[in-house]
């Protein structure tokens, strides 16, 4: 096996006393996993910085076996670690990148969506320029995995108007005139989630209950006490910013 390729780092793990596991996501070859001789050097660390981009060098001799990886930095985002919402939103999104997908299935949507995200993160002024494209990510991963939502048509009616819930066990859409005794057991369905474009702070909220709900359910199931720990940081710094 010998791969090289951009990649965006989303998880590193020390291994040993030197050494680090690394699992980057490419964009045509999925998450890859590989070990970093050195990679808790002071010359290499800046660079597996999770939301980092770089250029990859994977070598094995089996397919089994973890490879041996070299990195170069294309472009480091580590510069926002400093700053305690962009660091909670990036340490969210490569966490969950690298829990949920399986190694070696290409996602190219997710790697180009998800390096959107980090640009978005790294550009904008504040997290509402970059809240609801987070939300979107969230909403893309559960696609690429089999649980997307069906926010297309009411799921009692089928009617395609006023669409104003979501249903917490089908993952479907439900109209104002369907939700009826149901009301307090749906979550309210933001309109950016529709028609894409801008969102205020209660749309974004509602957004991450919605998508959080289904994360937890349906793909973070074996791993949420960690990898959710890094979303409830990322939340509650949201919620600061709304006060």
């Amino acid at each position: 096996m010998h791969l090289i390729t951009q990649a965006l780092i989303c998880a590193v793990r020390p291994h040993g006393e030197h050494g680090a596991v690394v699992r980057a996501l490419t964009p045509l070859d999925g998450m890859q996993a590989g070990y970093v001789r050195g990679g808790r050097s002071r010359r290499v660390r800046p660079v597996l910085v999770p939301g980092n981009v770089v250029q990859a060098e994977y070598r094995a001799r089996t397919e089994e076996q973890l490879a041996q990886l070299s990195v170069e930095l294309v472009h480091s985002r580590a510069p926002l670690l400093s700053e305690a919402l962009p660091a909670a939103a990036i340490e969210w999104v490569c966490a969950l990148t690298a829990a949920a997908l399986p190694e070696g299935q290409a996602y190219p949507r997710l790697y180009e969506v998800l390096d959107g995200v980090l640009s978005a993160v790294e550009a904008a002024p504040s997290a509402k320029g970059w809240a609801a494209a987070l939300v979107r990510y969230e909403l893309l991963i559960l696609a690429e995995l089999g649980f997307g939502l069906d926010l297309s048509e009411c799921a009692a009616t089928g009617s395609r108007a006023n669409l104003a819930y979501v249903s917490p066990k089908s993952g479907r859409a439900v109209s104002a005139e369907a939700a009826g005794e149901y009301i307090d057991r749906l979550f309210p369905l933001p309109l950016f989630l529709l028609g894409g474009g801008a969102a205020e702070w209660d749309e974004i909220c509602d957004g991450l209950r919605i998508t959080g709900h289904f994360l937890a359910r349906d793909i973070l199931i074996e791993r949420q006490a960690d990898v959710l720990a890094a979303r409830e940081r990322l939340v509650e710094r949201l919620r600061r910013v709304v006060r």
